[in-house]
């Protein structure tokens, strides 16, 4: 079992930065892929990004390349989430998942999922 709770959403102008963490715990944290996921009002959930294990293969949709940038600190256990250039459609409820094998773009392979942090973007 895996434990994630999500933190750092807030409020920011458009153009703005604002930083989401993940901390992990449970007894399958160790080689976990860690991913982003976010859903808007009204709509469906959308894979962000997404990060290896190691830390050595990232992935991010393409909407936010060049904005976003996902880490992890294996020895804290927590996975960053870094945007920058921020745009009122970023805005949404962001979620971290985990598998505890390779990354995927999708929601139905992460067994595990936080409760969410809300990032709004204004105009």
């Amino acid at each position: 079992q895996v434990q994630l709770v999500e933190s750092g959403g807030g409020l920011v102008q458009a153009g703005g930065s604002l930083r989401i963490s993940c901390a992990a715990s449970g007894r399958d944290v160790g080689a976990s892929a860690m991913a982003w996921f976010r859903q808007a009002p009204g709509k469906v959930r959308e894979f962000v990004s997404a990060i290896s294990w190691s830390g050595s293969l990232t992935s991010y949709v393409d909407s936010v390349k060049g904005r976003f940038t996902i880490s992890r600190d294996n020895a804290a256990n927590t996975v960053y989430l870094q945007m920058n250039s921020l745009k009122p459609e970023d805005t949404a409820v962001y979620y971290c998942a985990a598998r505890n094998t390779y990354w995927s773009f999708r929601g139905s392979d992460y067994p595990y999922w936080g409760q969410g942090t809300q990032v709004t973007v204004s105009s």
